[in-house]
């Protein structure tokens, strides 16, 4: 599956995390995977994350209502001004993660996850901004789209509402999408999409963790290898002329333990894999009941079996010292740095069948890894008429 009309070198180099691009019939006769109905099931059940926003017909203006809903509540909503969002929607239908095929020229570990949001006539979430990149892909009936070109600055919110709307919303450019139409923000691009019949959108965000967010987390995570019998030392003490004064060579102390914990060898990249790659709201894989062996996989794929990428899976490989490592839902598999096309093969998202496999028989490693992903539930086992 491809992009109509984008040719990914040229979009990354102009566009992306830098300007907005409309692309009109990105994905031709575009029918949508889901219908309205199909949405508002997902949200009543348990576990799926889903929020209802009424920006009429509520308690009070703009309410926001958490799922899981009873379907009762479908029933009590008002004709308009209201809007269903539901996350993680590929993680549930097929046809949906299916859509992530297309955006493969984008690093796999900064998917965040495919939202879909349903509104009818005149529904809305208000004029926002995203912290992350988002392909907007008008999937079911029309939505008008209004957005400020610049990212903003500052984000100026109306107080005391349930939803973080925009104070100052000046937009300086406005499109009507169909099915089949997407639209590209960049983060903090202001936007404001308003539904004019019955309508489905499909929002393919990619994950942008903060500053504040990787220096927090590669902290804790450094602290908790450390060494607790590790302590501040000072044998070299002198006195020193000022009672009060950290002397330069304390702060020199202080900072070369700071110092060592990014200069270890693979110390961040262990740590980013296991991060960029962790489960997302509480969603993991499932151990198999009856695992396989090396063995027993291999008679399987040589029968026919196929391995398909598990849409609760989050898989990525990186290039360390000494090695190749593969992180799956936080988890790190640590393999020889000749067995870097392998890492790259099985997370690569794509189903394995014997002929992609069998090149790998010969390497323990790579077999064992590959069985341990399979028993783990990172992939799914099916029999050849299911693939």
């Amino acid at each position: 599956m491809q992009i109509h009309g984008l040719d990914p070198s040229r979009f990354l180099e102009t566009y992306w995390q830098k300007k907005p691009l409309l692309l009109r019939g990105a994905f031709p006769a575009f029918a949508s995977p889901l219908e309205p109905d199909d949405l508002a099931g997902l949200a009543c059940e348990e576990g799926v994350s889903a929020r209802l926003i009424l920006e009429q017909g509520g308690a009070y203006p703009w309410q926001l209502l958490h799922g899981p809903f009873d379907e009762s509540v479908f029933a009590e909503l008002p004709e308009t001004h209201w809007s269903l969002l539901v996350q993680e929607v590929d993680r549930y239908a097929p046809d949906v993660a299916a859509l992530l095929d297309a955006f493969r020229f984008i690093p796999a570990w900064r998917l965040d996850d495919v939202m879909v949001s349903y509104a009818p006539a005149g529904g809305s979430v208000g004029a926002h901004i995203d912290q992350y990149d988002v392909f907007l892909l008008q999937g079911y009936g029309r939505r008008r789209w209004q957005i400020e070109t610049a990212p903003k600055a500052e984000e100026l919110l109306v107080p005391e509402l349930d939803v973080r709307l925009l104070q100052d919303f000046a937009p300086d450019a406005e499109w009507v999408l169909e099915p089949g139409d997407m639209l590209y923000l960049p983060p903090r691009v202001a936007h404001h999409g308003v539904a004019l019949d019955d309508c489905m959108t499909y929002s393919i965000g990619f994950r942008a963790p903060s500053h504040a967010e990787i220096v927090l987390g590669f902290m804790q995570h450094a602290a908790d290898a450390l060494d607790p019998r590790a302590w501040y030392g000072d044998p070299d003490l002198r006195v020193q002329p000022h009672h009060g004064e950290i002397s330069p060579a304390a702060l020199e102390r202080v900072a070369e333990v700071l110092q060592r914990l990014v200069a270890e060898p693979g110390a961040v990249g262990r740590w980013f894999g296991g991060y960029a790659t962790e489960s997302r709201r509480g969603m993991d894989t499932e151990p198999l009941d009856a695992p396989y062996t090396a063995a027993e996989l291999q008679r399987a794929l040589e029968a026919g079996l196929l391995l398909a990428p598990s849409p609760l899976a989050r898989m990525a490989f990186a290039r360390l010292p000494g090695g190749v490592s593969v992180f799956t839902n936080g988890r790190e598999l640590a393999l020889p740095e000749d067995l870097a096309d392998f890492a790259a093969l099985v997370t690569a998202r794509r189903t394995l069948a014997a002929a992609e496999a069998r090149p790998w028989y010969g390497r323990p490693e790579a077999m064992q890894t590959l069985t341990h992903l399979v028993n783990e539930g990172a992939f799914e086992a099916l029999a050849p008429e299911e693939g």
